[in-house]
């Protein structure tokens, strides 16, 4: 294994009441902005105006968005390949459909040097609708079972999967909390985001618990606090070193990847961070309290 950082004896179990309070301040910060400002969905989830338009010259998105910015619009704007042609969406209502397709137009006409024609206006209905919301949130709750028993099988007991799976709905909770606050829209590719994290900060878990059932048969003696200790001590190195390269890959994106994927990459960022501090804070933790408890 590399070693980044010189050998630790960091007391994690030690401080684990600490960063349970901090996770519980996040958790009630979170349900207030999400009961009092609620999330910014995208057109994906509300519906909104859909204009395509097709330009005599070839020009750059960037050119279309900084137009569209200029009087004001967040669109979402979607190229096809090979044409001249872009989809333009706007958050909206059915009935503001002419209105707001006659403002991007306005918007278009201040690219200089290029006239275009539109192709098309049209409602866009919400692409995630009541059903498919209630199949997605039974598939996230089946997969979230799935983890447990997975975890219990590979570990042979079922505490383990349950504070993994607690783990991953704190990462996302704590993603949806950061995106509430700082006003950012959550759409499909958010929805992606999120179990983008999921899988991060599972897979992150599953190393310490490894090193957990290993330093367990050599050390079949050794108190719970101190195996948990020693095998988030021993494991550090290496996340430090994955969660940098992971977060250095997601910053550039988020600085220089443009607003297309600015979103995503900020949500990435969140998760990158929170899962680390998941496993190492809350999950092996949890494995302890309870250990701790049953005895």
């Amino acid at each position: 294994m590399i070693e980044l950082l010189p050998k630790t004896h960091i007391d994690f179990v030690k401080k684990r009441f600490i960063f349970f309070t901090i996770s519980g301040i996040v958790a009630l910060t979170g349900i207030i902005s999400l009961a009092v400002k609620g999330l910014d969905l995208g057109l994906d989830f509300t519906g909104g105006t859909m204009v395509q338009v097709k330009f005599e010259k070839p020009v750059d998105i960037s050119a279309v968005r900084t137009a569209l910015k200029g009087a004001g619009i967040e669109a979402g704007i979607q190229t096809y390949s090979e044409t001249n042609s872009f989809a333009l969406k706007v958050k909206g209502t059915q009935e503001n459909v002419n209105e707001t397709a006659d403002k991007m137009n306005s918007a278009l006409k201040t690219i200089q040097g290029n006239s275009f024609t539109e192709e098309k206006r049209d409602y866009v209905g919400p692409v995630v609708g009541r059903d498919l919301s209630k199949k997605a949130l039974f598939a996230i709750v089946l997969s979230m079972f799935g983890i447990i028993i997975y975890i219990a099988f590979r570990f042979s007991n079922p505490v383990w999967g349950t504070a993994g799976v607690i783990g991953i709905a704190h990462d996302i909770f704590v993603a949806l909390t950061v995106m509430s606050l700082a006003n950012r829209e959550v759409d499909l590719v958010i929805v992606a985001a999120l179990l983008t994290i999921a899988g991060y900060s599972i897979n992150d878990t599953i190393v310490i618990f490894d090193r957990m059932r290993e330093n367990m048969k050599k050390f079949p003696k050794m108190p719970m606090g101190q195996l948990i200790n020693m095998s988030i001590n021993e494991c550090l190195s290496r996340t430090i070193i994955t969660s940098l390269a992971v977060f250095v890959t997601v910053l550039v994106l988020f600085l220089f990847g443009g607003s297309g994927i600015n979103n995503f990459a900020f949500c990435m960022l969140i998760g990158t961070i929170t899962g680390v501090y998941s496993t190492i804070f809350i999950c092996s933790p949890i494995v302890y309290q309870w250990e701790h408890r049953a005895k």
